[in-house]
């Protein structure tokens, strides 16, 4: 069976427990998926598991995105699709909900961070900066390279101004504090990666 939900962070919020401890909780529309394709050792070379979530209209698509979901020999069109590696007993047509997950089972949760655009070494590598009195001259900059004659280059990996956030992020040990099954929701402690609205992949721990 798969171990994966795709689904769609909607903000936060914070519960209590039976014994009176507050939660501050992240709330994911988790599924349903739809199961698109099964991927076999003898036809793929691999096993793997492809789930579909939010149906879109037809039009919203590209030509081979129908054409793979209509091999699939369902009438529904999905806008994501992702694929989970691993053998699976699930069959080209079943639907995985929120059911998949249990009260107080551990979770990673994988998802797209903020973006925040072109930053400076201090917002984006913590940099302490210069001196911010008149004359110094040295306020937000990085400063020195560190090399002159040898290797007479900047080394590779030098913290430096560059695209901050807008990266994959996986958090992990996450614990499902609620679930929902009749509206699709999922409960889960702490906060996860990106913005309201964005899409995330919930996954069962493999590891603790």
């Amino acid at each position: 069976m798969s171990t994966s939900l795709l689904g769609k962070k909607l903000g936060m919020t914070q519960v209590y427990d039976a014994d009176r401890r507050l939660y501050p909780v992240t709330v994911v529309e988790a599924g349903p998926c739809d199961v698109t394709a099964i991927k076999t050792l003898e036809r793929d070379g691999y096993q793997a598991i492809q789930l579909g979530y939010r149906e879109v209209k037809e039009r919203k698509l590209s030509k081979a995105e129908i054409g793979h979901l209509r091999a699939s020999g369902t009438n529904k069109f999905w806008k994501i699709l992702k694929e989970f590696r691993g053998p699976t007993e699930h069959q080209v047509g079943d639907t995985v909900s929120v059911e998949l997950f249990e009260k107080g089972e551990i979770v990673h949760v994988q998802g797209v961070s903020k973006g925040k655009g072109f930053q400076g070494v201090m917002k984006r590598h913590n940099f302490a900066g210069g001196p911010a009195s008149h004359g110094s001259m040295f306020h937000r900059a990085p400063g020195s390279m560190g090399a002159s004659s040898y290797p007479s280059r900047v080394w590779k990996g030098k913290k430096l101004p560059g695209q901050m956030g807008a990266k994959r992020v996986t958090v992990q040990g996450l614990k499902v504090i609620e679930v929902r099954p009749e509206e699709n929701l999922l409960l889960i402690s702490g906060a996860i990666p990106g913005p309201p609205g964005g899409y995330v992949i919930i996954q069962k721990a493999q590891k603790k």
